[in-house]
């Protein structure tokens, strides 16, 4: 969703498939969002406006807004966080792969990221969203949770809290092939994703973030089309 102008607080809101059959039933209920700066260049901030302190954020101020679009590649890339209060480094999400190419059915790869520049960053676990869950599987990487069910007193504590929402979200939990390219999330350490079987080479985006710091990391997949069916 984007705001409409710099003048009001009107949002203009796309709604996918999913959010229009429960807008339809009345049960569509927003219970999270982010926001993000892309379209704002902070180099336009000019400390030697003739007209003073005022004036400096004019040109950004005065920039046009995107509107709603729902490429999940390119919308919200700066994602906006919340940290504590004179936090003076921002937290930093890495994977070992910058990209995946999976090019053929049932072939898959594990993601583990890392939070640099936060103490315990890696504690809080991420969440992990892939952007179309009819061209991949993505499922907890089962040796990253038999690893967090033996970890320390705290670790278990946090798989308990999050029992109910293991069983959508964490666990053995993958969203389904649904035929919509709906996106999917998991919430863990680690995640393992797996190419299904398609008739034409797609591509998608993992997007990883950590629970407790907001970080983020966005990684490009394309999964090539089966040539058995050929």
């Amino acid at each position: 969703m984007g705001y409409l102008d710099n003048t009001s607080v009107t949002v203009d809101a796309v709604l996918t498939k999913l959010g229009r059959q429960r807008l339809a039933e009345g049960n569509l209920d927003i219970t999270k969002f982010a926001l993000a700066d892309d379209e704002v260049n902070y180099a336009l901030y000019d400390t030697s406006h003739n007209l003073g302190t005022a004036y400096y954020g004019e040109a950004i101020e005065r920039m046009p807004l995107l509107e709603a679009f729902t490429n999940d590649s390119q919308a919200l890339t700066n994602k906006l966080v919340t940290l504590p209060k004179n936090t003076q480094i921002l937290p930093v999400v890495t994977t070992a792969q910058s990209s995946v190419n999976l090019t053929n059915p049932g072939q898959s790869v594990i993601i583990t990221p890392q939070t640099l520049n936060i103490t315990g960053g890696n504690s809080g676990g991420y969440t992990f969203t892939v952007g179309n869950t009819d061209i991949v599987k993505i499922q907890l990487n089962a040796a990253a949770v038999a690893e967090s069910t033996r970890g320390t007193a705290s670790s278990r504590l946090m798989m308990r809290r999050g029992a109910s929402m293991s069983q959508r979200r964490g666990g053995t939990y993958s969203p389904p092939q649904t035929g919509n390219a709906l996106a999917g999330t998991v919430n863990g350490s680690s995640v393992k994703i797996t190419a299904y079987s398609i008739t034409q080479t797609t591509s998608t985006t993992l997007t990883v973030t950590g629970l407790t710091t907001g970080g983020t990391v966005t990684i490009p997949i394309t999964v090539s089309r089966d040539t058995s069916l050929d």
